[in-house]
């Protein structure tokens, strides 16, 4: 599974980063980074929930 992020819709809230901080992290200038974009099986039921409560939908999950 892989997931994106679309930073057009992005509005660095941060909520990803509250599910699943090994994978989303915002840097200084409320920049979103996927730290990893395949999404290891121990991590997925927090992505899925990241991409799911993103409130801008501007996760997308392959």
């Amino acid at each position: 599974m892989k997931v994106t992020v679309d930073l057009d819709q992005c509005e660095a809230n941060g909520i990803c980063v509250g599910f699943a901080p090994d994978v989303f992290e915002l840097d200084d200038d409320d920049q979103l980074h996927i730290l990893t974009s395949e999404v290891p099986e121990n991590l997925r039921a927090e992505v899925e929930d990241a991409v799911a409560q993103c409130p801008k939908a501007a996760l997308k999950l392959e």
